[in-house]
């Protein structure tokens, strides 16, 4: 049986083997080796080798895989209910004929894993908007993060917005709610973010514009305009200056550990980009949670 998958930017530069175990399940090296050899695992049509570094948008084919020994984990498929897929139908912002833009909820995951977990790719696969197509993610949002998110519905349209992104060419603009009150009211941050992969240490160029929208002595609410797209780039950069997000259990400054909110206050406000001359802007409205704290930290935003 042959199958294909288009790499998302969550495993741009990523080794092939790696995203071969992250995706098919924890199988041996001795395996994945034996399969590319035979030609069993491809890249856009061509064998390479297991050290391969993939690239959003490229497209991985798999060919009759046989795998004789046992694979202790497997990407385990979630299986939503109908009032799941319901109120994830009632998010969607715009569906057309080759993509959907939905206002994702904080909390769910964009793909699924090795464990079990509620994701959006799952539970629109079961949905009637891709009734006749199956849905693609082409871009990153954290699980906690919600706002704009994008999944496209075949894999033309897949490959050519992940290659938007990976491009720059798709704009994006993020509201949070920080700690503390940020000196400056404008800028750029420009940050060395370290990230380990497979124990090996990373160094990454990171650069966000910023505009302070409101803020007061005890926190601020700002916007941000990413340039690059590292994991957790935001979070970590108003980490590093010592004004970490409101709800942001991992990257969180010492003096502001107690009194922890429940949601991260991180929304994917805004997207632009632009399809054969066509514009196209997507807004994402605040959640509840995040209304609540901006009048409880007598924070101004208008949209």
């Amino acid at each position: 049986m042959i199958k294909s998958y288009i790499v998302d930017e969550t495993c741009n530069d990523m080794r092939l083997d790696r995203w071969i175990r992250n995706t098919l399940g924890n199988i041996p090296q001795s395996l994945i080796e034996k399969n590319l050899r035979a030609g069993k695992i491809k890249v856009n049509n061509k064998k390479v080798k297991s050290s391969f570094k993939i690239k959003a948008g490229f497209e991985i084919q798999t060919f009759n895989l046989d795998f004789k020994e046992n694979i202790s984990q497997k990407k385990i498929k979630y299986q939503p209910t109908d009032q799941v897929i319901k109120e994830n139908e009632n998010l969607i912002i715009d569906d057309n004929e080759n993509f959907i833009v939905l206002n994702k909820n904080s909390g769910i995951s964009v793909q699924g894993g090795t464990k079990s977990k509620k994701n959006l790719v799952d539970i629109f696969a079961k949905s009637e908007v891709f009734k006749n197509s199956k849905p693609y993610s082409v871009h990153r949002l954290d699980k906690d993060t919600s706002g704009v998110f994008i999944m496209a519905k075949n894999r033309e349209t897949a490959q050519l917005l992940t290659s938007l992104f990976r491009l720059r060419k798709v704009h994006k603009t993020y509201l949070a709610i920080c700690h503390g009150e940020l000196e400056s009211n404008k800028g750029e941050w420009i940050s060395d973010l370290i990230r380990y992969d497979n124990g090996k240490k990373v160094i990454e160029k990171a650069r966000t514009l910023f505009r302070v929208i409101d803020k007061n002595s005890l926190c601020s609410l700002v916007e941000m305009k990413p340039i690059t797209g590292r994991k957790h780039q935001l979070r970590k950069q108003l980490y590093e200056i010592g004004h970490s997000i409101f709800g942001d259990t991992k990257y969180r400054n010492s003096e502001f550990a107690k009194g922890i909110n429940k949601n991260l206050m991180l929304h994917s406000y805004q997207i632009k980009f632009m399809i054969k001359d066509k514009k196209y802007t997507y807004t994402a409205l605040l959640p509840d949670y995040f209304k609540k704290l901006l009048k409880i930290k007598r924070l101004n935003f208008s949209s």
